[in-house]
């Protein structure tokens, strides 16, 4: 196997969610801390297993789209064995909205955005829930607001309340929705963050960027510590979902 820190990013879907240029911006953000990283336009290279376990990270910029079992399962079980698997807002966590296994194992899943695009709101920063927020402040930002249904697993790294606007769920008491998060599957590390509705959202309020840039990281950074501490797969495969 070729040596070195290796990332796959894979784009497609909607065209109003800009996956091609996220995933660059994505790029970007990984070839400056030493990843090599491989770009995709079709889903077709998650048909190789051997690849995606070979990998450090897999990034997903796809929205509203379909997969295949089998390429959810090639996924599952690499990040399993330890590859990270990080994305944002619609290309992670509305990628593939008939596939539940995908939606287990990245946390969550998007329900509404009230209100649409342009909405202003407070990204709240739990301190002190990870390293990845570290030195980060609460924001301010001004663009989607995701309502997400949630993994109660996930360790929720920065928040935000609703309702900002009305609309049917302002019947019901405030909540805080998470807005980054940070689990586990198997032995490889998820992110994801809500934020990322046009790519210049990570230019425009540079926390989002720092934010992002240091999730893909720490996601990916899990299959060398797994690497080094000679974790394996064998308590989770006799009750793995068989594809």
């Amino acid at each position: 196997m070729e040596k070195g820190k290796k990332a796959l990013i894979f784009q497609g879907g909607w065209d109003g969610h800009e996956p091609a240029l996220v995933a660059e911006r994505f790029r970007g953000m990984l070839e400056r801390h030493g990843y090599a990283c491989e770009m995709h336009d079709t889903q077709d290279v998650l048909a190789d297993a051997e690849k995606l376990m070979g990998m450090d990270l897999i990034v997903p910029c796809w929205t509203m789209g379909e997969i295949k079992p089998e390429y959810t399962g090639n996924i599952s079980r690499a990040v399993a064995a330890g590859c990270g698997l990080a994305g944002c807002h619609g290309g992670m966590c509305d990628a593939f909205r008939q596939d539940v296994e995908w939606q287990f194992m990245t946390g969550g899943q998007w329900v509404s955005h009230p209100g649409g695009d342009g909405i202003d709101y407070t990204v709240n920063i739990r301190k002190g829930s990870s390293p990845i927020v570290e030195g980060i402040e609460d924001f301010h930002v001004c663009s989607e607001h995701y309502y997400l249904h949630v993994d109660p697993a996930v360790e929720v790294l920065a928040s935000t309340r609703f309702p900002v606007v009305d609309y049917y769920h302002s019947a019901n008491r405030a909540v805080d929705m998470p807005v980054a998060w940070t689990k586990f599957w198997g032995n490889g590390r998820v992110f994801y963050c809500s934020l990322g509705h046009h790519d210049d959202v990570f230019e425009k309020f540079p926390e989002a960027g720092l934010l992002m840039e240091r999730g893909l990281v720490w996601a990916a950074e899990g299959k060398a510590y797994a690497l080094e501490h000679g974790l394996t797969t064998e308590r989770f495969e006799s009750k793995a979902k068989m594809y």
